[in-house]
């Protein structure tokens, strides 16, 4: 899990990025700012989904940011307060090796975002369109398969 911020004097819209370890899918949420607070509700609304992808993703890892700092809300799930939604982990600082998957999505998110533009100015419309293309994306690390192709595998098996 990271965030991809905007340029200077851009607007504090940012982008929340989770990274699914395994299948390598994306999830991509614009959020209003880069605080603890919009992090802990956008995966609110991603745990309320009928897709709720925290059924089978059970941990995070993060960088050290200060918007991931609010272990106890991100950790408690919006459905159940008793319960954790996910274990919240953090890479050793200066470490991004140990987030790679995560790391290299970001790359991929600045040829459709370049570097200081103004995320406020990407619609919920487009940063979808760049999580699908994301998601259909051919990857070597899949052996050729895509990141949606990977998951109905996987949810395949669950089912089996």
């Amino acid at each position: 899990m990271d965030t991809v911020v905007g340029g200077a004097g851009a607007s504090s819209f940012c982008l929340l990025v989770l990274t699914e370890r395994k299948t390598r899918r994306q999830i991509i949420v614009r959020i209003r700012d880069r605080t603890q607070k919009s992090v802990v509700r956008a995966l609110d609304r991603l745990e309320r989904r009928s897709d709720n992808i925290f059924g089978r993703m059970k941990s995070l890892t993060s960088d050290n940011g200060c918007e991931f700092l609010d272990i106890a809300g991100i950790e408690r799930s919006a459905l159940a307060s008793s319960s954790r939604r996910a274990a919240l982990y953090f890479a050793h600082p200066y470490s991004a090796f140990e987030r790679g998957a995560n790391e290299n999505a970001n790359r991929i998110i600045r040829r459709f975002i370049p570097k200081g533009s103004d995320i406020g100015d990407y619609g919920p419309r487009q940063i979808q369109e760049i999580e699908d293309w994301m998601n259909r994306l051919h990857r070597e690390s899949l052996g050729g398969r895509t990141a949606s192709e990977a998951e109905r595998e996987e949810l395949n098996k669950l089912a089996a």
